[in-house]
């Protein structure tokens, strides 16, 4: 019998039918439910719980005891913090056995930070970042910064992860302001109206 291609601790329980990608480690008290799918490539750190059905795609990193409930899509490269919460019902009853899961997609290079609540029904675009302990409630855009209770957007950040700063004033007419990382250099296009909300006074 051939050995697995990824790692998976002797205290972890993975149940039946999950997929588990190429060069991925599970590690300590990990839980996975019948039917998740793990990508290539992933950490999922010590006493992690991933739900029924969950989608994880290549290159994630769950750190230590995030829960990720059935309804929640992560895609390439996103990464959350230690204690991160899904949820997946709305109007959540002890007693309700007709309730619906509301799905959540946070999609690729998104970042999540810790102790951070994602109420589901929201779309965490390309490459945002959520601020630590914030309580997001709504959308937020690609390369968005949003923090608090509940999540605003307060900025943007490259793909790298540092902030973008404005790199030329915005004009009446225009639809995007660029914007560049002082880190790496990159220009990243931001939508006029996602601009304005920040610089309001």
């Amino acid at each position: 019998m051939s050995k697995p291609s990824y790692y998976v601790h002797p205290t972890a329980v993975i149940e039946e039918d999950v997929e588990i990608g190429e060069g991925t480690r599970i590690w300590h008290f990990v839980h996975v439910r019948k039917g998740a799918r793990i990508g290539k490539n992933c950490n999922i750190g010590k006493d992690v719980y991933i739900d029924a059905g969950v989608r994880i795609g290549n290159n994630v990193k769950i750190q230590n005891f995030v829960s990720v409930y059935r309804g929640v899509t992560l895609e390439d490269d996103v990464f959350v913090g230690p204690h991160a919460t899904f949820t997946n019902d709305i109007y959540p009853r002890s007693f309700n056995i007709d309730w619906e899961i509301v799905p959540t997609l946070v999609k690729r290079g998104a970042s999540i930070g810790a102790n951070a609540t994602i109420v589901c029904g929201v779309t965490i675009g390309e490459y945002a970042m959520v601020g630590a302990g914030a309580v997001v409630t709504k959308d937020v855009p690609p390369h968005g910064l949003v923090v608090g209770n509940p999540a605003r957007l307060v900025g943007f950040v490259c793909y790298c992860g540092k902030p973008l700063k404005e790199s030329e004033k915005m004009r009446e007419d225009e639809r995007a302001v660029t914007y560049k990382c002082e880190k790496c250099g990159r220009m990243v296009e931001i939508p006029a109206e996602l601009h304005k909300q920040i610089t309001k006074t």
